[in-house]
């Protein structure tokens, strides 16, 4: 239950979740329940007299028919009337999709993905159609997110802005009147951790093996020999619609980038970086997708002469630890050296262990027998096979890990070392999913990945 105290705007709403992708949502009215009828994969925002409603499925309005990762408003009490007659406030591209939005006291404001690099919109609504406001001047390779400063009384904003190469800066800036947006002023920037002079970030694009165009970025020094020499890690996550975007990491930059390093980010299937349907592409039985876009990335790493398969890591964790487990075992050749961090391995058994039934709207149910049959073949745990040559793995979790549970890691070493693999484990006995407890093992856990990435790459 929530309640939004604008004044002459009350309502108590109440939200209930039926998985992870759906709910239904009611307004509080006369102390009685009534339906906000909008789909339930659909998520809704009211700000004072609008209720804005972001598809994650086509939707039927009978009005009309609007598309998934479309963005629609409308006067709530219109609405509750029975009007469906939306103004479509953005509608997805190829390209695009929306990162986030954020209302002002007057303007909602919107930041758009295209491509993987931000992009920001400023709306003002209106008695006709919104008014539109593009906003220039942006990093052509970084993030920008927005939040209002106080969207009661203020169309001020805080606007954060980070790049691989430059450490994230909160900025304030003004919605104007016309719907432009002034200039942003620098507040406060994070301190620079590396020296990130001669490095450059580009964008890359690869077919997949279905013929589906993946992006991936590539941080590497400007002076690189494209001789293969390069020690290269690629990382991605791949899952629940999360779309990884440029940004500052001072471990990456102090460990790996500064002693030469290049550093690859894959925005495979099964993220948000092109809307519901870049993530849809990748559930359930469709999972192995996700593997083939990012084998696929690390082919085209090789093949662009970055680096060759025994110099090229790969990391990823949670989900993206499921991810990097179907690397170890699905693509062995492709890699020298993997590092899978708290993760998901044995899918026969994740919906019975600590939050694991929650996820099951993005894996599918491993104890309905024509789901396990699909769910099976991107199982790591299952998968390993004794007889495989495996190249050298890090397995990284923690003892009070509460959403994942250790154990997935501590029986895929086990299994490893029983068949003679190449394994070091490490369970840091506090943290939780985050692996670690403070900043001080949050380093250390770090260094140990990034040492044992250089020195098992040959670096």
């Amino acid at each position: 239950a929530f309640h939004d105290p604008t004044p002459g705007f009350e309502h108590t709403l109440i939200a209930r979740r039926i998985d992870f992708w759906s709910g239904e949502l009611f307004l509080l009215r006369n102390g009685e329940l009534v339906r906000v009828e909008t789909p339930d994969s659909a998520e809704e925002n009211l700000h004072r007299e609008w209720l804005t409603v972001e598809l994650r499925e086509e939707w039927d309005t009978g009005e009309g028919i609007f598309p998934a990762g479309a963005l629609l408003g409308i006067r709530f009490d219109d609405f509750l009337a029975g009007s469906r007659d939306f103004e479509v406030l953005y509608e997805p591209t190829p390209t695009t999709s929306l990162a986030g939005q954020a209302w002002t006291r007057n303007h909602l404001v919107l930041t758009i993905l295209d491509n993987v690099t931000s992009r920001v919109e400023i709306l003002t609504p209106g008695d006709g159609e919104w008014r539109r406001t593009p906003v220039t001047g942006l990093d052509a390779v970084g993030t920008v997110n927005v939040m209002a400063v106080d969207d009661l009384d203020s169309d001020e904003v805080w606007l954060t802005t980070e790049s691989f190469t430059t450490p994230t800066t909160l900025h304030l800036a003004e919605v104007m009147a016309d719907g432009s947006l002034s200039r942003p002023e620098p507040l406060k920037a994070m301190p620079s951790f590396f020296d990130s002079s001669g490095l450059v970030a580009e964008q890359h694009f690869v077919t997949s093996k279905d013929g589906t165009r993946v992006p991936y970025f590539l941080v590497r020094r400007s002076d690189m020999a494209f001789d293969s020499s390069t020690p290269t890690l690629l990382y991605a996550y791949g899952g629940f619609e999360i779309s990884l975007t440029p940004s500052y990491s001072p471990a990456l930059g102090a460990a790996w980038l500064e002693r030469g390093g290049a550093f690859a980010l894959a925005n495979i299937r099964g993220g948000g970086e092109y809307g519901p349907a870049w993530h849809q592409a990748a559930l359930k039985e469709n999972r192995p997708r996700a593997y083939e876009d990012l084998a696929a990335v690390a082919r085209d790493l090789v093949a662009r002469g970055v680096s060759i398969p025994r110099r090229l890591g790969v990391q990823g964790g949670s989900n993206g630890g499921l991810l990097t487990g179907n690397m170890l075992v699905s693509y062995p050749d492709l890699f020298g050296a993997v590092v899978i961090q708290v993760p998901l391995l044995d899918m026969r058994r994740y919906s019975h262990l600590l939050a694991g039934a929650s996820w099951m709207a993005e894996y599918g149910d491993p104890d309905v027998p024509e789901e396990w049959e699909f769910i099976r073949t991107f199982s790591p745990y299952h998968l390993v096979d004794p007889a495989r040559e495996y190249p050298p793995v890090l397995i990284m979790t923690s003892t009070r890990d509460d959403r994942v549970h250790p154990g997935h890691a501590r029986k895929m070493a086990a299994l490893l070392l029983e068949h003679g693999k190449d394994v070091t484990y490490f369970e840091n006995i506090e943290g939780g999913h985050g692996g670690a407890a403070n900043n001080e093992q949050a380093a250390h856990m770090s260094a140990l990945a990034y040492t044992f990435l250089w020195e098992r790459l040959g670096a």
